[in-house]
């Protein structure tokens, strides 16, 4: 007889606990990722800040941001900016805008002075980036999905993380020989594989 008012009584609690649940969830989850992550913790934090500054400046410059299409990716203080401007001189704002936020280390004005995208080129880039992944953390036990960033512009790949020459090259490999792509550009930033990082 005091099985169910116990438990009704935990899941009344966990009802009106559910804001609280999911805020652990949700910070069980972003620990977890920044745990997985080779970059240190303050190099995981200040890529998110370049990333939100960096769109900020852009979206902030109505003209540029309308006519232009941009991807912006920061890994351990390295930026690379992909995407599609008008004008040369559109793609130098984008490199002044990289020049006034602090802490890049390295940066890469990888965008294309050509029309802007279509959606289904868009749809075709997200698809063969999953496949890319899908194919490298299945072959590479050894990495994690916070270890390589993979980015897909109108069929050609950027490849940034932290790994070994060993591994850059294996990935690179995989990416190269996925039916669809184009070209492959490494954009790695090579680790000592005794590093306790890799």
């Amino acid at each position: 007889m005091r099985t169910f008012p116990l438990t009704a009584l935990i899941i009344i609690t966990l009802y009106a606990l559910s804001g609280c649940t999911a805020a652990v969830v949700g910070g069980a989850v972003v620990g977890t990722s920044v745990a997985l992550d080779k970059r240190t913790t303050g190099d995981y934090v200040e890529d998110q800040s370049i990333k939100s500054k960096l769109s900020h400046l852009y979206y902030e410059d109505k003209e540029l941001s309308k006519t232009t299409h941009i991807n912006i990716t920061s890994y351990n203080r390295w930026v690379l900016i992909t995407g599609e401007v008008a004008t040369e001189q559109q793609k130098q704002q984008l490199t002044e805008m990289i020049n006034k936020v602090k802490n890049v280390r390295n940066y890469f004005n990888e965008v294309a002075i050509a029309n802007v995208s279509s959606m289904g080129t868009r749809t075709n880039d997200s698809f063969l980036t999953s496949k890319i992944k899908t194919a490298i953390f299945s072959k590479m036990k050894e990495l994690n999905g916070a270890q390589v960033k993979v980015v897909t512009e109108s069929s050609s790949v950027f490849l940034m993380g932290l790994v070994t020459p060993e591994q850059g090259n294996q990935i690179t490999e995989i990416a190269r020989t996925t039916r669809g792509v184009k070209r492959v550009i490494k954009l790695f930033e090579y680790q000592n594989p005794n590093d306790k990082r890799i």
